[in-house]
């Protein structure tokens, strides 16, 4: 059991843009270094290094750049988002095991200037692997954007059990309130209403232009250490409670079409009865949530999934403003990737962070833990944090 036996102890990010001007690899290097630095330790301190799949920095070059001295643990975790979470459940057992003893995750990527998710990729279908085989079912149908592909989960959404394109708006208009009062949010001072998000031109019926995260270019990186050491540390540690990855039956890459639980993300209950079971913490407990928001109809069937509300009452639980600032749950109070910038979630494990430190721009008063998810529609993971 690796629950509280390690901490995020240090956290930097470079500025969120949509041009960042330098490589992907630079980014990087900024991050960690601010990372370090909050943690108050140097590059001499690093033996490990976890990240994604794909990013495009190897372990080796970052190690390389920041003359770290050797590394006795690295490590990529795949499916996109979905690994957000699950680098610092790596980082976690390298250290509550004794591999390494401390361990930097990061993610750097510039996807507005450079490679844009959002755009089709020909060559995915053409490939020669699983994935490959499994696009090209779906791509000549047209269903070769993640927009287009969580449009066809949110339209069945909304059949089950009445949601509307309103329900969705309702998210965005959270994320875009919270990003608003951020100073580093790239929406800033730009919060918008229901009417907004409803006058937005469509992306993939029934997802609006306003129902889409940010293309954006930047980088987050997060020291993990024991839970000893992080206390002896400058600054107050995020205890990981619990961490957990999962994947649900007959699971793809955001086109899980063929299982009964269609309007459902399996996966991410699987991550919940873990984290639950790990950090005997309940869903009443939770004082703040950061949920993976790539698209507005995967938070509603998060709460769900996550046991905050039972299936298909999510947009009642919403209605009433539970999510915003001062609600029940407030989700996202840094603005999400919707609202602050979309660095593959890494930079939503970064607010859970400021939350236990007491630091972020809009805390949530209170003691609980924080809970954080990570990428859906695709093997996915997640974190409770405390203090």
């Amino acid at each position: 059991m690796i629950a509280r036996t390690a901490a995020i102890a240090g956290i930097g990010a470079t500025e969120f843009s949509k041009d960042s001007g330098r490589s992907e690899l630079r980014l990087a290097v900024e991050a960690v270094r601010a990372a370090l630095a909050d943690a108050g330790l140097s590059p001499s301190d690093v033996d490990g290094l976890a990240t994604f799949t794909m990013d495009s920095n190897l372990e080796i070059a970052v190690a390389r750049e920041l003359g770290l001295p050797q590394l006795t643990f690295f490590s990529q975790i795949g499916y996109g988002g979905g690994a957000a979470c699950a680098v610092v459940q790596q980082a976690a057992m390298a250290v509550a095991t004794g591999v390494a003893e401390v361990v930097v995750c990061y993610r750097a990527l510039n996807e507005r200037s450079g490679r844009r998710f959002g755009q089709v990729s020909r060559a995915v279908a053409g490939a020669p692997t699983s994935s490959g085989v499994d696009a090209g079912w779906h791509y000549p149908m047209g269903l070769a954007t993640p927009a287009a592909m969580v449009a066809m989960v949110a339209r069945r959404y909304q059949h089950e059990y009445g949601a509307g394109s309103e329900d969705f708006g309702r998210v965005a208009v959270a994320d875009r309130r919270h990003a608003a009062t951020n100073p580093h949010a790239w929406f800033y001072g730009r919060p918008i209403t229901l009417a907004d998000h409803q006058a937005s031109r469509w992306i993939a019926e029934p997802l609006r232009l306003l129902d889409c995260c940010q293309e954006s270019d930047g980088a987050v990186a997060l020291v993990v250490t024991s839970a000893a050491r992080a206390r002896d540390l400058p600054r107050p540690p995020a205890l990981v409670c619990a961490a957990a990855q999962g994947s649900g039956p007959d699971q793809y890459v955001m086109t899980s079409y063929y299982r009964d639980d269609l309007p459902g993300l399996p996966e991410m209950g699987v991550v919940a009865q873990q984290l639950w079971r790990q950090s005997g913490f309940a869903p009443d407990d939770v004082r703040v949530a950061v949920l993976y928001d790539h698209f507005t109809p995967y938070v509603l069937i998060q709460l769900e999934e996550l046991g905050f509300c039972p299936r298909g009452e999510a947009r009642h639980f919403i209605a009433d403003g539970a999510i915003e600032l001062g609600g029940r749950l407030p989700i996202n109070p840094h603005g999400g990737q919707l609202g602050e910038a979309y660095i593959h979630g890494m930079n939503g494990i970064a607010e859970a962070v400021r939350q236990v430190r007491g630091t972020a721009a809009n805390q949530v008063a209170g003691a609980g833990p924080v809970l954080v998810t990570a990428g859906t529609g695709v093997p996915t993971s997640g974190l409770i944090l405390s203090a």
